[in-house]
């Protein structure tokens, strides 16, 4: 395993970490096996953005007696309600989700707390405002978050934050495709097809400026939806071709300041996928013949299966309704699997009374009621 000084912090990362989307699988039982994976294999960076309380406590579980060997990465704006995760900037939320976090983890101390989801310029005004930064340096301060960090979606409002001078460790989304794509504090538009009919030039320049910056100001960044979800492994990728997964982490990584990949894991199988890439030969990794054929593209539409249409009162996992919706449609045969996961879930497409909640929220203007109704349709519910 490759490690890299995590920006100005001292900190030295594994340029492969963790995601914690498999801590969830089947009530965490596999979180043991990835962790053990991880750790056999020198990752020792991980990221806990999920309030979940059965991802918090299989996760401090599988760290008992191994705390000290992992470098923590959790946010400290993410709440637990209605059984869903959500975002929230209210401050007293914010500390009792806080409190629960060190609880579950059995641990004294996060050694990067993230402001998280901070994707407009007046997300971060506001974040200045009602506390949530006062309270981020105060746990800096107690050394209960050791260094100061923030996730975003956007170049713009990202680098805002970064020249507060603040913010020590960024986590931002880093693919080729998003990377071709203009910000907007807007996000239902950041990703509209008519910002692109002059075509893709290069890099976004928004986006160059960004890395840049956190490159010069010592700011380290973590890298999430590296995979865009796992949808840049398909061929229905929105590059128009698949990608492999070492062309999607060596593309991250040699993207100025980024110190480390967070590859997403459902299982130890998936994580020892990713791992592959500390082994592959140079022309494994090489993406520029990949990128020099991208046909225009735009994720408008596209579930990232980020979360942010929760919660929904009827008490519907959107994303994972709509993940086992794209996982039956792009394979030929129906997979069982994909069936028993979709029964076993506590609420389902047919429970969807069209409120739109969840489409006001979303990121990506996916259409979540139409995605509903059809997850009715093909599901039987």
């Amino acid at each position: 395993m490759k490690y890299n000084k995590l920006g100005s912090t001292g900190l030295s990362v594994s340029e492969i970490g963790l995601g914690c989307e498999g801590f969830a699988e089947d009530g965490g039982a596999g979180t043991a096996s990835i962790i053990d994976l991880a750790h056999a294999n020198g990752v020792n960076y991980i990221d806990l953005y999920s309030s979940d309380p059965t991802v918090r406590s299989s996760l401090g579980r599988a760290l008992e007696g191994r705390r000290g060997d992992f470098i923590l990465q959790a946010h400290i704006c993410t709440i637990w309600r209605n059984n869903q995760y959500m975002a929230s900037h209210r401050l007293a939320e914010v500390k009792e989700s806080f409190d629960d976090l060190l609880n579950r983890l059995g641990t004294d101390y996060i050694d990067v707390g993230m402001i998280h989801y901070i994707d407009s310029v007046a997300e971060w005004n506001k974040a200045e405002k009602n506390g949530i930064l006062d309270y981020a340096v105060k746990l800096k301060e107690s050394g209960k978050i050791k260094h100061i960090g923030l996730s975003s979606h956007n170049p713009v409002a990202a680098l805002k934050a970064i020249e507060s001078g603040l913010i020590e460790v960024l986590m931002f989304s880093v693919n080729p495709c998003y990377d071709l794509m203009p910000p907007d504090e807007d996000c239902e538009t950041l990703f509209n097809a008519d910002s692109y009919k002059k075509g893709f030039v290069n890099m976004d320049p928004d986006r160059e400026r960004l890395y840049e910056t956190c490159q010069r100001l010592g700011v380290g960044i973590t890298v999430m939806k590296v995979f865009a979800g796992g949808e840049l492994l398909s061929e229905n990728s929105p590059a128009g071709k698949a990608l492999t997964v070492n062309q999607c982490i060596h593309y991250a990584l040699t993207r100025p300041a980024v110190s480390t990949v967070l590859v997403g894991a459902h299982s130890a199988e998936e994580l020892a996928k990713s791992l592959e890439y500390e082994a592959s030969a140079p022309e494994e990794r090489d993406y520029a013949s990949a990128l020099a054929s991208f046909p225009k593209v735009s994720w408008l539409g596209r579930c990232m299966y980020c979360g942010h249409c929760a919660p929904c009162p009827r008490g519907i996992d959107v994303a994972t309704v709509t993940k086992f919706l794209n996982l039956a449609r792009a394979q030929r045969a129906f997979p069982e699997t994909v069936r028993e996961h979709y029964a076993a879930l506590a609420a389902k497409g047919g429970d969807c009374i069209s409120c739109g909640s969840c489409e006001s929220r979303c990121p990506f203007g996916v259409k979540i009621i139409e995605n509903m109704r059809a997850a009715k349709e093909l599901f039987g519910k």
